[in-house]
C-alpha cells in the first residue's frame, strides 16, 4: 500500500510541531532539533518538516511504498513518462535510508518516489546543516526564494551539498 509524502520546509520548527500536533491530533512519530516527522493513517500520509536551510515551503512530494517491487513499479511508469528518473540506492536522508527514485512534475515540483530500508541516527550522509533539502541536484531549482524543487541547478546542487 502506498502512502503520500509531503515534505515542507519551516520556519519555526516547535511551533510548526505545536500547530500540526494539534492539526493531526497526533505527535511526531519522529522529532529531532531539526525535523519531525509524523507517519498518518487517516488521511494515509508521510508528513515532514525541516529546517534544514531551504526556503520556506514546499520542499517535495512523494509516495511511500511497503515493497521493492512498489517501487519498481512506479519507476517503470516514470520511466514511461520519457522524462528524467534520477535513481538514489541506499540513500540517507531525513534519518532513514531508502532506495528511491526523483522525478520533477510539469511545474517543476520535485516527486519522490521510496522504500525506506531502516532508520539512522543522522539527517543524511554528513550534508551540512545549511543544505537546502534532500532533493537531488539534477532536480533542485535556483535559490531564489521560490520552492525548492525546480530542474534547474543551483551552485550549492552541483557542488553535491544535497543529501
Amino acid at each position: 500500500m502506498k502512502r503520500l509524502h509531503i515534505h515542507l520546509a519551516v520556519q519555526d520548527l516547535a511551533e510548526s510541531i505545536r500547530f500540526y500536533s494539534t492539526l493531526f491530533a497526533a505527535a511526531p512519530s519522529v522529532a529531532k532539533t531539526d525535523y519531525a516527522k509524523w507517519m498518518l493513517d487517516d488521511p494515509r500520509v508521510n508528513f515532514a518538516i525541516s529546517t534544514r536551510g531551504a526556503a520556506v515551503g514546499l520542499n517535495h512530494l512523494g509516495m511511500q511504498v511497503e515493497s521493492a517491487e512498489e517501487l519498481d513499479e512506479i519507476h517503470g511508469r516514470l520511466r514511461n513518462l520519457g522524462g528524467d528518473v534520477t535513481a538514489e540506492t541506499g540513500a540517507a536522508c531525513c534519518y532513514a535510508r531508502s532506495d528511491k527514485y526523483w522525478t520533477t512534475d510539469p511545474q517543476g515540483i520535485a516527486w519522490e518516489s521510496f522504500h525506506t530500508l531502516g532508520h539512522i541516527p543522522v539527517f543524511g550522509d554528513g550534508a551540512p546543516a545549511e543544505t537546502e533539502c534532500c532533493v537531488p541536484p539534477a532536480v533542485q531549482q535556483e535559490p531564489d526564494g521560490a520552492a525548492c524543487c525546480a530542474p534547474t541547478r543551483s551552485a550549492k546542487a552541483a557542488s553535491g551539498a544535497c543529501c
